[in-house]
């Protein structure tokens, strides 16, 4: 079964090893968001990418929820010690990453090219494509000023109160090389339990993305990143409340309305009605086993008609 799955970062990797589990991997493409993107210390750094192509290589800090396991932070302490920039934390084994991306994307190669070469690099099977290669960028307006994401939600630690979302470049962004035959392919379109707005929004945000799930064929599936309206971390709850009145599964469903045949729940918001088919089950991914049985909930919906 070919099964597309749009993620975030680390609830959506998270998801997605629990899919690879389930289904064979070559039959999966994962399509990034990429309007979390920066540049740091002339370095360019796609953390939501970063963190899909860590998780599922198993060299993820899975504690720490972001970076690489068993990581050193002497280039950066030292950066810190000469006045440099280091609000945003890169470890020794990152930066190696970053390097030999940066080199690739200045020699040409776009940036899907350069995630193939390292998802290969690194022994993975399935496919890893960023929603798109052009210049898209999350931008948060508060009642403190506007804010690049990274600069909100770390340098801020997202503590701002966000009246918009909005996304620099979109209306000229083309999604990249194999997006749109990955999801006109597709048997099975599942949304990873990541944030509507910051997380799977930059992906729709491409025209050509949302239209192709607008015209589906086969059956589109999102997974609440909620648990009785809280989220497990991050801020997708404050946002929902905010921007859509709300965080039960109704508000999560009508951030997809129109591009979603049903919407997986925790078993904690069994009673609420969501406006689309519900599929209940436990969507705390806390090991392996509650992850393969998250992806195995989600992927049942191939059933739907």
């Amino acid at each position: 079964m070919k099964v597309v799955v749009l993620s975030g970062g680390v609830g959506g990797a998270r998801f997605l090893r629990g899919v690879v589990e389930a289904v064979d991997p070559a039959d999966v493409t994962a399509i990034v968001n990429v309007g979390d993107d920066l540049e740091v210390l002339g370095l360019s750094v796609s953390p939501d990418l970063d963190s899909v192509v860590y998780s599922l290589a198993d060299v993820a800090d899975e504690e720490r929820g972001w970076g690489r396991a068993e990581e050193s932070w002497n280039a950066l302490e030292a950066v810190e010690a000469l006045g440099g920039e280091a609000w945003f934390r890169l470890g020794d084994r990152d930066l190696g990453l970053h390097l030999v991306r940066t080199q690739a994307l200045r020699a040409g190669a776009p940036l899907s090219t350069v995630t193939a070469r390292l998802t290969t690099a690194l022994g993975l099977e399935l496919t890893i494509l960023p929603a798109t290669d052009d210049s898209l960028r999350t931008w948060l307006d508060t009642p403190n000023g506007s804010f690049d994401f990274q600069h909100w939600f770390v340098g801020r630690a997202h503590r701002d109160p966000v009246d918009r979302v909005r996304f620099e470049g979109a209306s000229a962004a083309r999604p990249a090389p194999g997006v749109l035959e990955a999801l006109h392919e597709a048997e099975l379109i599942l949304i990873a339990p990541s944030n509507p707005f910051v997380s799977i929004g930059p992906i729709l945000a491409v025209e050509r993305i949302r239209s192709a799930l607008e015209r589906r064929r086969v059956p589109c599936v999102a997974v609440s990143p909620l648990i009785g309206g809280r989220a497990v971390k991050g801020p997708a709850a404050e946002m929902l409340v905010r921007l859509e009145g709300g965080s039960s599964p109704a508000h999560v469903a009508q951030c997809y309305a129109g591009l979603i045949d049903a919407l997986v729940i925790d078993e904690a918001d069994a009673t609420e009605d969501a406006g689309v088919r519900t599929i209940v089950t436990k969507t705390l991914m806390h090991d392996p086993a509650s992850r393969r049985a998250l992806a195995d909930a989600a992927l049942d919906a191939v059933a739907l008609t």
